[in-house]
């Protein structure tokens, strides 16, 4: 437990914000998926699979990196859910796992084209 240092000053306002806090297991779930868009390359990856299923391959020839390099990023993807991938023949291709990802990329997208 967490000693408060000083006195509410409103408690009203802090029972309301209580109401609306989410379990400490769901902030680390989106502090991880965070984290996934705290990496260019990853930006990358999402953004050509926003627009196309892809396989390492062709994702290392269009960001001009090696195959090691977007397989790592693809790994880091697929464990926090925001991409999923499926076998055809000696291929694994990948794709976005839903929209909500594409909305919050869309967003930070847009935020940095404002005035």
């Amino acid at each position: 437990m967490v000693q408060i240092l000083s006195k509410v000053v409103d408690e009203e306002l802090v029972n309301e914000c209580k109401q609306h806090m989410a379990d400490e297991s769901e902030y680390d779930a989106m502090s991880m998926i965070f984290t996934m868009f705290a990496d260019s390359t990853r930006l990358k990856i999402m953004n050509a699979l926003f627009v196309n299923e892809l396989c390492v391959g062709d994702l290392a020839i269009l960001l001009e990196m090696s195959q090691s390099a977007i397989s790592h990023q693809l790994a880091s993807l697929k464990k926090t859910k925001l991409v999923c991938s499926r076998k055809k023949g000696k291929h694994v291709y990948y794709s976005m796992a839903d929209e909500h990802i594409k909305m919050i990329y869309k967003m930070a997208f847009d935020h940095i084209h404002e005035n």
